[in-house]
């Protein structure tokens, strides 16, 4: 008997990208949107946990970002 293929609809997650590309010497992450070189390279072939635990930390790399140009 054959079996059956159950199909799962996966989670679109959006990239976070801003069109402002420009990494950060200091930090490795990019200004626009917080991500360094690796999760911006994987991010199509990441897995949807993979793509939000990066999300999840982009807030706070943004902030220290911000502080570091205002100072």
């Amino acid at each position: 008997m054959a079996g059956f293929v159950t199909i799962v609809p996966a989670q679109r997650i959006e990239s976070p990208c801003v069109n402002t590309c420009q990494i950060d010497p200091a930090t490795g992450w990019c200004l626009g949107c917080g991500r360094n070189l690796d999760e911006i390279a994987g991010w199509a072939s990441g897995t949807s946990a993979w793509r939000q635990a990066v999300l999840e930390t982009l807030p706070a790399r943004k902030a220290g970002l911000e502080r570091a140009a205002s100072n």
